[in-house]
């Protein structure tokens, strides 16, 4: 089946128009609510977050109206982390989880991702059976079996202490000044309260959300202002996340950025050394650098590779029981501790590695030199096809066949955006630019 509604990560768009609309909320929550409610029986549960946007307002509504019209019971937490949405669906024993995000997204666009019973996000069979309902009459429940709704006001709290015993028992970051951007996003209140409560004195970036300034000019995608903070007040480290707060980017003590695959390196080698890290394996997509995969064989550590999006991450992750892996974007999951990635918690490790080494950031966030990497987006409009271009195919065969022995290329489609990503890795800085800026020309000549 074709898919209509459902990307790689839930279902996104720009907010009001299709699908994210609520006349569409609507109806994929009374799809939601006869898929997880199918046994009939009244009472089932759904938690709904929500991220800081203008647009979560009419969403959660729609979601809501649709999910209590087949009879689904709506506990509703307001804004809490992507995570803790993955958390509380566990915890409070809920048939299925939403969140309401787009996450690093504009404050303009939004979307829905769906949690199952167990916490993880749902697998591409349940999204399609979801998806084909979308298209017919949805069986409502009887007059006195619809649904209620109600506000939960401690699931914030729940995440805050749970994020605090992923620590050791008895950890405390005393001593360390911390710079916490939350992209005026979803984290803003339990970020820097759960930093606080374990002894650090925060500096807090990105913590007055209006509805229209999640993720602008702050948080993972946009650091600068919070590596300028961090010298500026001269901080340990900088922790940055985005709008859901399932991503983070760290910032050394000079302001120096580090990616996921940076965390992922420093975690893995931890990991290894205590014997924690199952079958001596990462997972971590094709994005991330040769520098990282170098790094792991060096220590006699293996990376297995999947296509972009956490949620192939963390489905090869269960298939082979392993416990760590990520994104080079920053998703950082450590499956021992969470269903999804966790910027708040990433972050909480890799201060542990600061409390228990004495390193500073600057040495801990550094594992390896990474292999030169050029990425380049290139925006498309509905209809558009680009790569299907003869001439944008034969451009393709030919930078490959120039970077066999000496790199890699990497072309897709973004799975939340309309974009071309063009990502190529080469030794040779001058090939990588000319290879990468000619591939980008032939796509832009193409539209």
């Amino acid at each position: 089946m074709t898919r209509k509604f459902f990307g790689t990560d839930g279902v996104r768009g720009q907010a009001n128009s299709w699908p994210m609309t609520a006349e569409v909320a609507l109806k994929l929550g009374a799809a939601a609510g006869r898929h997880f409610g199918a046994d009939g029986r009244n009472g089932h549960r759904v938690v709904i977050g929500k991220d800081t946007r203008l647009s979560c307002y009419m969403l959660e509504n729609a979601l809501t109206a649709g999910l209590t019209s087949t009879g689904m019971n709506v506990l509703l937490l307001g804004p809490v982390p992507t995570p803790a949405v993955g958390y509380l669906t566990r915890s409070m024993r809920a048939d299925v989880g939403i969140m309401i995000s787009a996450s690093h997204n504009p404050a303009t666009d939004n979307g829905i991702k769906f949690f199952g019973p167990d916490g993880f996000k749902l697998s591409d069979d349940a999204e399609l059976a979801i998806e084909a309902m979308l298209c017919d009459e949805i069986p409502l429940a009887p007059p006195l079996e619809i649904g209620r709704a109600k506000r939960i006001d401690d699931g914030l709290g729940r995440y805050v202490e749970y994020a605090k015993t992923t620590l050791p028992r008895g950890t405390r970051l005393n001593g360390l000044k911390v710079v916490i951007d939350c992209a005026n996003g979803a984290a803003y209140k339990a970020a820097p309260e759960v930093l606080w409560e374990l002894g650090a004195e925060v500096i807090p970036v990105g913590v007055s959300p209006n509805g229209t300034n999640i993720n602008k000019d702050v948080g993972s995608t946009k650091p600068q202002l919070a590596a300028e903070t961090v010298v500026a007040h001269g901080a340990d480290i900088g922790i940055c996340l985005d709008g859901d707060a399932d991503r983070v980017a760290i910032i050394d003590e000079h302001g120096r950025v580090a990616d996921g695959d940076q965390v992922m390196a420093l975690l893995a080698s931890r990991w290894a050394a205590d014997e924690r890290l199952n079958d001596g394996t990462l997972v971590a997509t094709v994005m991330s650098n040769l520098g990282l995969e170098r790094f792991l064989q060096g220590r006699g550590l293996t990376l297995e590779r999947t296509a972009v999006g956490d949620r192939y991450v963390v489905e090869r992750m269960r298939e082979k029981g392993l416990n760590l892996g990520g994104e080079q974007s920053g998703h950082i999951v450590m499956t021992d501790f969470a269903t999804t990635g966790d910027g708040l918690m990433a972050g909480l490790q890799v201060l542990l590695a600061m409390a228990d080494s004495g390193q500073p950031a600057s040495a801990l966030t550094r594992q390896f030199e990474p292999v030169p990497q050029m990425l380049r987006n290139v925006r498309y409009a509905a209809g558009q096809v680009p790569m299907e271009a003869a001439t944008v195919q034969t451009a393709v065969r030919d930078a490959e066949a120039r970077l066999v022995g000496r790199g890699r290329l990497l072309i897709r489609k973004s799975g939340t955006e309309p974009l071309v990503r063009v990502m190529a890795e080469c030794e040779d800085e001058g090939l990588l630019s000319e290879i990468v800026g000619g591939l980008v020309s032939e796509i832009e000549a193409a539209l």
